[in-house]
């Protein structure tokens, strides 16, 4: 491990790889490339410093050298102590001069003091991802609000807590809720997770998805991405819901509906997705067939209740590196991937860049939104305005090569009009 006064990774010697990881992911990020070059030019960050905590990937370190481009002076923490690359961190710092605070399989202690020390930045905003750095300031870094004039927040978990700030009216800066625009959510979600979350299943475990009972715990969308891919990879589909709106729509979309104590009895393998915890409880697990797998694509390691399955354990084997055998005391075995963490990061690599073009493309825009709206913002969740996300959406359809028609004057005055029937 390297530890010096600005940063603290593993190894600065892997920074050639993560380099060429990097420079790979930005292949596919055209989006992101068009208004890094804005950004270079334009340089609206100019004297003004971020912190950033977001996964240790490489597509992030994309969008946190495009926010250097326009002039800011960049940090970078992790925000899952399982998902750093550590090549990309070495690169960032080595090429780019850029501060990052992750090792890879840091401890919570660790974690915790990485968000502090990205936090000494004395940031004026902040990208954030699963609303750690913004929970801090709040509550033991409070000497920092004079200067912060707003957060981007990546994640449906990190919105819930920052709706919960907004409703108690403890929010003292501007956060603008990037997941919930429409070319972050839509894709990221659905595509980036529901490809992702199989591949980190299928990596950790080398096991074949066809045939087998896959239970989904939440229909958002996430979950809708996650349960296709999982029927496309020949599995049977069962969901798990609280809502019945998701629940009607995943009844209609072809897939069992039930309780997650009836599909704890029957599934093969199971994946939780809602941002909430204890999803998967004690009681549920200890139901289980032996030999299920559990995993998580939530933010947070809370959804599967593993620290209460700890009391019912007599044995946990390592058997890979992303998974876990837990002798239980019931005489059964649970297979634990990832430690009850995000599968896609930990086993796999995440979203592929494609998808990721579009998220940190909204990331990017997010924070030159609330620089430009300095002062004009509530101290509130805000989402962009829909022209950002029609413009997002143009720039990736010109990058695939498709076009698309355009109304013409007499259709724009038929949809506008109350006049025109049958």
């Amino acid at each position: 491990m390297v530890a010096v006064m600005n940063y603290e990774i593993k190894d600065i010697s892997l920074a050639e790889q993560g380099r060429n990881n990097i420079e790979w992911a930005m292949k596919d990020m055209p989006v992101l490339n068009k208004i890094k070059e804005r950004f270079r030019q334009e340089k609206p960050f100019e004297g003004l410093r971020l912190t950033a905590c977001v996964h240790v990937t490489k597509e992030t370190a994309a969008l946190c050298i495009a926010m250097k481009e326009g002039g800011f002076d960049a940090v970078l923490a992790a925000s899952n102590p399982l998902s750093t690359q550590d090549d990309v961190a070495a690169a960032l710092v080595k090429y780019w001069d850029i501060p990052v605070f992750a090792i890879a399989g840091e401890d919570k202690n660790t974690y915790l003091r990485h968000v502090e020390a990205a936090l000494n930045h004395k940031p004026h905003l902040i990208i954030d991802d699963g609303c750690d750095l913004v929970a801090t300031v709040h509550s033991k870094r409070r000497d920092l609000l004079k200067d912060i004039i707003g957060s981007t927040e990546e994640t449906t978990t990190g919105i819930i807590r920052l709706q919960a700030m907004e409703k108690e009216g403890s929010l003292e800066f501007p956060a603008l809720g990037v997941n919930s625009s429409l070319t972050k959510h839509l894709y990221d979600n659905r595509y980036g997770t529901g490809q992702s979350a199989m591949d980190g299943i299928i990596r950790a475990t080398n096991i074949l998805l066809a045939g087998k009972t896959v239970v989904i715990c939440g229909y958002g969308w996430c979950g809708k991405g996650a349960a296709k891919r999982a029927q496309g990879l020949g599995a049977n589909v069962i969901v798990t819901e609280v809502d019945p709106l998701k629940a009607l729509e995943a009844a209609m979309d072809g897939f069992r509906v039930m309780p997650i104590k009836n599909a704890a009895k029957e599934g093969d393998i199971f994946l939780t997705v809602t941002g909430d915890k204890n999803v998967i409880d004690v009681e549920h697990l200890l139901s289980m067939k032996s030999g299920s797998f559990v995993s998580n694509a939530g933010h947070f390691d809370v959804e599967v209740n593993i620290n209460g399955l700890k009391r019912h354990t007599v044995e946990i084997k390592k058997i890979r590196p992303s998974l876990e055998e837990w002798v239980l005391n019931n005489g059964k075995s649970i297979y634990v991937l990832c430690e009850g963490r995000l599968v896609n990061l930990v086993a796999a690599e995440g979203h592929p860049a494609s998808v990721m073009d579009m998220s940190f493309a909204n990331q990017a825009l997010g924070i030159e939104f609330v620089l430009k709206n300095k002062g004009k913002l509530e101290n509130k969740l805000y989402t962009l305005p829909s022209s950002v996300d029609i413009e997002i959406a143009k720039l990736k359809l010109e990058s695939m090569g498709i076009e698309i028609d355009t109304l013409t004057d007499e259709q724009i005055e038929y949809l506008n009009s109350w006049k025109s029937g049958t």
